[in-house]
């Protein structure tokens, strides 16, 4: 007779280890609760505690990287529009300095 493994979902180990970092239960009582084994549940932990900067880390580094990202596309925005400009002025004869010396 061949016993299947119980598989979890990455909210509920997480549920479980919150429960032990806030203290609300122990080790032991946890693991009667849900029937796993007390190793089960202390592995769950430490990757937790171990990969936790990680969250940190990568969501800094995106933002940054998207922040980088939009400055590129606006400059490159605001150069094609000043070519524009530039090329509407030429096209019309529109001098910025002759109309304000007429003014």
């Amino acid at each position: 007779m061949t016993t299947s493994r119980r598989k979890f979902s990455p909210e509920f180990k997480a549920r479980v280890v919150l429960e032990l970092l806030i203290g609300t239960k122990g080790l032991m009582q946890t693991s009667r609760e849900y029937g796993i084994k007390d190793t089960v549940i202390s592995r769950w932990k430490q990757e937790f505690l171990e990969r936790t900067p990680e969250i940190f880390k990568q969501n800094n580094w995106q933002n940054e990287q998207e922040a980088q990202q939009r400055i590129i596309e606006l400059e490159r925005l605001v150069g094609r529009l000043t070519l524009e400009l530039d090329m509407a002025k030429k096209v019309f004869g529109y001098s910025g300095s002759a109309n304000r010396a007429s003014d």
